[in-house]
């Protein structure tokens, strides 16, 4: 989500790129106007994509911070599932990583939370990438410094670089387009790509995490060498502002602030991490955890269940004011959550078949009924941005329709109406015809194929929260004859499932920011179908998505984006390769009141808990937290 742009001489350099940046809607600023990077591209404090930066080059720290909170006190914090790993680098292949262990880690650029696209320099001091952002290159500071005292150093970044594209296949596809890494100088790494125009990509280097090198190529206690390839429980060593302190595997894990952090004046950094400890405590069941936390044993949550939110919390400790109740607006990220057909397996790769089955569920009963009408109506993949599609083709997507590879659904054209809400019974009464046509038929309840067999479709959820709307779902389909066997597994198992593809319909969510990048390319192109820890759940395959994807990541104008986008959006729906659940805009968080925050919150970042809040003390005393 970040860019910049470059040409022979540095001022005539400035000038393109400040002409460039008003046009596009990108931003180009140098960290100083006087100072020059690789090739003569300017330096610069920050990237946006949307936009100049809010700061300039020396800023303080951000508005929404409180640059005097105090570093103490503990927070507990609870997690659904177990772990069995510390190593980041074979998270979503093998085992399962332990909860907030990038508390330890530090990336290049650290986003500002009251911006939508905009990173500041938190390892890197400044970033330098040319107008057709065909390399980009990373200064790190000189301060930044591992928990041992060693220096981070351009070995360190590469071989970090090298290591999640080999073996995170979700970052192996963000980066599919970097075609070479290397070392100028002790403290500048510069990355070249194989195809220019991509303007996310310095950005989302800049987000990678960064570890190091001589601790992972390094022995362990025992003496014997560490395999970065392999899960490990040995507590790594990082650079960020705590390090892992205790842990019981597969039950609990507590991080200590470091007191001596390197980046604790960092602008980026003054009035964040504000905790002396944060521990997290795993649990099996969702509703012992919900316990945990009215019994005090838990300070922080974020509830997922909108009718737990309603009803559950009908207690004395939210009644008198120990326990606050939040709702903050999600602005920095558009967020659907859906059922998803795996198309991997053929009878799902029936578009028809795909439609009759979403016919069958009402979100407007679903509201009602389950999330007490408090659900935002699903559309659009990219909700709350520009890229979501609305009313007919406009020009330049029209345009874009005789440069894709191949035709459109017909579906996809036709103008987007405002849906409203629809009778079940006229729903399946549509589905039952669309079955119909393809051969399907009723007979004694059952639907029966071609071959007389039932049509089932099994739902896998890991969430039981989720079970209540599965079974709603799944009611009505049943209405049309068709087996609808629910299986709610663990973490391992459900995971493991996913890795193999094994399963009909999941529960799973896209999340799109305002300037979407390669990470549209791990959503819906045919390069991470099959690949293992994919986020392209639904297995698709097509070369008119997979070419607007492409245009959508390279476009070299925000209007041409744009278009992009939304005509992308325009084919996923027509697609009906999801039943869409809802759009998530709001964030719903309980605390024990013992924490501060600032008065005014950022509003590109929720509840941005817990990074800007802190410990309070006076609270604490009225509340019976207890300072550990």
């Amino acid at each position: 989500m970040s860019d910049m742009q470059c040409k022979h001489h540095f001022r005539f350099q400035i000038l393109v790129l400040a002409l460039l940046a008003i046009a596009s809607g990108f931003s180009a600023v140098p960290l100083q106007a006087a100072e020059a990077g690789s090739a003569s591209a300017p330096w610069r404090h920050a990237i946006s994509l949307t936009g100049e930066p809010k700061y300039s080059a020396g800023f303080k720290h951000p508005d929404y911070v409180n640059p005097n909170a105090p570093k103490t006190g503990r927070l507990r914090l609870g997690s659904l599932g177990t772990f069995d790993n510390f190593n980041p680098f074979v998270s979503g292949v093998k085992g399962n990583l332990a909860s907030h262990l990038l508390l330890i880690n530090e990336s290049l650029l650290a986003q500002s939370y009251d911006e939508a696209t905009t990173e500041y320099g938190l390892l890197a001091e400044a970033v330098s990438f040319p107008a057709d952002y065909s390399w980009a290159s990373f200064r790190l500071r000189p301060e930044a410094r591992w928990h041992d005292g060693r220096p981070v150093t351009a070995d360190d970044v590469i071989f970090s670089f090298n290591t999640w594209k080999r073996l995170s296949p979700q970052w192996n596809r963000t980066y599919l387009k970097v075609s070479r890494v290397e070392k100028i100088s002790d403290r500048e790494i510069r990355f070249s790509m194989a195809e220019a125009g991509d303007a996310a990509l310095p950005l989302y280097l800049g987000q990678m995490s960064i570890l190091p090198k001589h601790w992972w190529e390094g022995v362990d206690a025992q003496g014997k060498p560490r395999d970065v390839n392999m899960t490990t429980l040995e507590p790594p060593l990082g650079s960020g502002p705590y390090r892992l302190d205790q842990f019981v595997p597969g039950r609990s894990v507590s991080y200590r602030r470091v007191p001596d952090y390197w980046g604790a004046t960092l602008p980026i950094r003054v009035g964040t991490e504000n905790f002396d400890r944060q521990e997290v405590e795993y649990f099996r069941d969702p509703n012992v955890l919900f316990e945990a936390f009215k019994a005090d044993l838990i300070d922080f949550r974020r509830e997922h269940s909108l009718k737990t939110w309603v009803v559950g919390y009908d207690n004395a400790a939210v009644h008198d004011g120990r326990i606050i109740k939040d709702t903050f607006t999600i602005e920095r990220l558009g967020i659907l959550r859906a059922f998803v057909f795996n198309q991997r397996r053929a009878r799902w790769q029936d578009v028809q078949l795909r439609e009759a089955l979403a016919l069958a569920y009402s979100f407007d009963d679903a509201n009602r009924t389950i999330f007490h009408s408090m659900l935002s109506r699903p559309a659009s993949y990219f909700p709350n941005t520009d890229f979501a599609a609305k009313g007919a083709l406009s020009a330049d997507e029209q345009a874009l329709l005789a440069q894709l590879p191949g035709a459109v659904p017909e579906a996809a054209i036709r103008p987007i109406q405002e849906a409203g809400q629809t009778p079940v019974r006229n729903r399946l009464f549509k589905a039952l015809k669309l079955l119909g046509e393809l051969g399907y038929r009723l007979k004694d309840g059952r639907l029966l194929d071609g071959r007389g067999e039932q049509l089932s479709i099994e739902f896998l959820l890991q969430d039981a929260a989720m079970e209540n709307l599965a079974s709603a779902y799944a009611e009505n389909l049943q209405k049309l004859g068709i087996a609808t066997p629910i299986r709610v597994v663990d973490d391992v198992q459900y995971q493991n499932r996913l890795r193999t593809f094994d399963f009909d319909i999941v529960v799973h969510s896209w999340v799109q920011g305002h300037a979407p990048g390669a990470e549209v390319r791990e959503y819906f192109s045919s390069g991470s179908a099959d690949a293992r820890g994919t986020n392209n759940m639904a297995g698709l395959k097509d070369p008119v998505i997979d070419a607007l994807v492409e245009k959508l990541i390279l476009a070299p104008t925000r209007a041409e984006k744009v278009a992009a986008g939304t005509l992308l959006d325009r084919i996923l729906r027509a697609g009906h390769f999801t039943v869409p659940i809802s759009t998530e805009d709001r964030e719903f968080v309980a605390r024990w009141n013992r924490f501060g925050r600032p008065e005014a919150m950022p509003r590109f970042g929720g509840a941005s808990f817990p990074g800007i809040w802190w410990w309070d003390a006076e609270r604490a005393a009225k509340t019976g937290g207890k300072n550990q």
